[in-house]
C-alpha cells in the first residue's frame, strides 16, 4: 500500500510539472508576441462601446472615494460610461462619502449613480441590482478598492473590439498596491503576479481559455442577462459566472494590458478567511460543473473542468500525500540517529523513495522557476529581496495554502450535511 501511494503521488507530482512546463512555455511565447505587437493608444474612441461600470460596497468608506476617484477619471469618453455604486447594507458611512463625492462641481455632468442597497444575495446580490439600471453595452466590475490605470478600460474593450463575436467577456490584471507591507503580502504578490503573467497568459495563448476575476473586468450586458445575472448561492460568483460563458460558446480574453491596483490582506487571519472562501467556492464550481467532462460540451470547457479538479483535487492530494511521506520518514532518520531501532512507517522497496525526493526537487524547482519567470516580465519586480520571497515562500505561504484547502473542503463537505446557509466574508480593509 505504501508503494502504491508513493508511486502514485510520484506520477501526479510529474504529470503537474509537465502541466506547468507546458503552461510555462505557452507563457513565453504570448510574452514575446506582447513586446513585438507593443501597446497601441487609439487616436479617438467614438467606435468604442458604451459601458457601465459597477462597484459593489459593503461598509467601504475606509478606501471607496479613492476607488470612485480612480474610475471617474478614466480614459474613457466620458458620455459612454455610466458608473453605478451600490452601498450595499452599509453601517458605516460609505454612502455618506459617496454623496460628498458626487456633489463636487467637478463631476456634476458625469452619469454617476449611487445605489443604496437594503437586501441579501452578498455581492452577487447588489451586482444584479446595479444591472437593473444599467444602461452600458459592456457591464464592467471594479471592486471597492480597486485602483484602475488610466487606460485600464480603453484597454479592456479594446480587446473586445478585437473578436466582438466572440469575446463574450475580457478580463484583465490585478496587483497588489500594498505588497511591501510584510512578508504575508509579498509572498501574495508574488502568486499575484505568477498566475496573471503565467497561468493565464499561457492557457490564453495556448487554447484561448481565460477565467473571470473578482474585478477589473468586463462582460457584455446582453450576455450576463441572458445568463441571469450572477448567482446569490455561488460563493465565487466570478467563476461560477466563467463556466456560464464557455458554455453560451464564448471565450473569456484577456487584456494585458488592463491593470488595476487593489489592497491584499496584510493579516494572517484575514486571508485565511479569505482564500477559505475562495477554496470552498472553487470547489462548488468544480463539483457543479464535472457533469460536463462526460456530455457534449466543447473541449475548451471539458479542459478548463479538468484544470480546476486536478488543481483542486488530484494534485493537491498527490502533494499533501507526498509531504507526509518525505516528512514522516525525514523525521525518522533523525530519530534514528540516536535511536536505531525506531522503524518508519512508509517502508518502501529498492529506490523507490528516492525518485520521490527527485520528483519533490523538480517541484520546488519549478516552482521557483515560474515566480522569477512572472518577475522577469514585471517592471521593477525581478530583484533579490522577491527572489529570495520566491525560495522560501514554498516551505510557508505555499503549504498554507494546502491547510486552507483541506479546511475549505471539510468547511463544504460539512455545509452539504447539515445543509449550512454558506456565509459571504467580506475581506477587512486597512486605511
Amino acid at each position: 500500500m505504501a508503494d502504491f501511494l508513493l508511486l502514485m503521488s510520484i506520477l501526479s507530482i510529474w504529470i503537474s510539472v509537465t502541466e506547468s512546463i507546458v503552461i510555462m512555455a505557452g507563457a513565453i511565447r504570448f510574452i514575446n508576441k506582447q513586446e513585438k505587437k507593443g501597446i497601441q493608444i487609439p487616436e479617438n474612441m467614438d467606435h468604442y462601446p458604451t459601458v457601465t461600470v459597477m462597484v459593489p460596497a459593503h461598509n467601504e468608506g475606509v478606501v471607496i472615494v479613492s476607488t470612485v476617484e480612480h474610475i471617474l477619471r478614466l480614459n474613457y469618453p466620458e458620455h459612454k460610461v455610466q458608473v453605478i455604486v451600490i452601498a450595499d447594507n452599509c453601517t458605516d458611512d460609505t454612502a455618506e462619502r459617496l454623496k460628498a463625492l458626487k456633489a463636487k462641481s467637478s463631476y456634476a455632468d458625469r452619469d454617476f449613480t449611487i445605489l443604496e442597497r437594503k437586501g441579501t444575495g452578498g455581492k452577487s446580490g447588489a451586482l444584479n441590482d446595479g444591472l437593473e439600471l444599467a444602461w452600458g453595452e459592456w457591464i464592467c466590475i471594479y471592486d471597492a478598492d480597486a485602483a484602475p490605470e488610466r487606460n485600464a478600460l480603453m484597454f479592456l474593450t479594446q480587446k473586445a473590439l478585437e473578436n466582438p463575436e466572440k469575446h463574450g467577456a475580457v478580463f484583465g490584471r490585478n496587483k497588489a498596491r500594498n505588497r511591501g507591507q510584510n512578508f504575508l503580502s509579498r509572498c501574495i504578490n508574488l502568486e499575484l503576479v505568477t498566475v496573471q503573467r503565467v497561468h493565464h497568459t499561457g492557457l490564453w495563448e495556448l487554447f484561448k481559455l481565460g477565467t473571470i476575476p473578482g474585478t477589473n473586468y468586463i462582460i457584455k450586458a446582453n450576455l450576463i442577462r441572458e445568463i441571469g445575472g450572477w448567482d446569490p448561492d455561488a460563493i465565487t460568483e466570478d467563476t461560477a459566472v466563467s463556466f456560464d460563458i464557455l458554455t453560451r460558446g464564448q471565450l473569456i480574453a484577456l487584456a494585458p494590458q488592463a491593470e488595476a491596483y487593489q489592497q491584499e490582506p496584510e493579516e494572517l487571519k484575514v486571508y485565511m478567511k479569505q482564500r477559505e472562501r475562495w477554496s470552498k467556492g472553487n470547489y462548488q464550481v468544480v463539483i457543479d460543473n464535472i457533469k460536463h467532462l462526460f456530455d457534449r460540451t466543447s473541449w475548451r470547457i471539458k479542459l478548463h473542468v479538468l484544470y480546476y479538479a486536478a488543481s483542486y483535487f488530484w494534485f493537491m492530494i498527490a502533494i499533501i500525500v507526498s509531504d507526509i511521506i518525505f516528512v514522516s520518514n525525514l523525521v525518522y532518520q533523525v530519530i534514528a540517529l540516536f535511536n536505531p531501532n525506531v522503524i518508519s512507517p512508509f517502508q518502501f522497496s529498492g529506490d523507490v523513495y528516492v525518485y520521490l525526493v527527485i520528483a519533490w526537487a523538480l517541484m520546488y524547482y519549478i516552482y521557483v522557476l515560474q515566480i522569477n519567470l512572472a518577475l522577469s516580465a514585471d517592471i521593477g519586480q525581478s530583484n533579490t529581496q522577491n527572489f529570495i520571497v520566491a525560495c522560501l515562500s514554498y516551505f510557508t505561504y505555499a503549504q498554507l495554502f494546502l491547510v486552507i484547502s483541506v479546511k475549505a473542503f471539510i468547511s463544504l463537505i460539512g455545509d452539504k450535511l447539515f445543509r449550512r446557509e454558506t456565509k459571504w466574508y467580506k475581506t477587512q480593509r486597512f486605511g
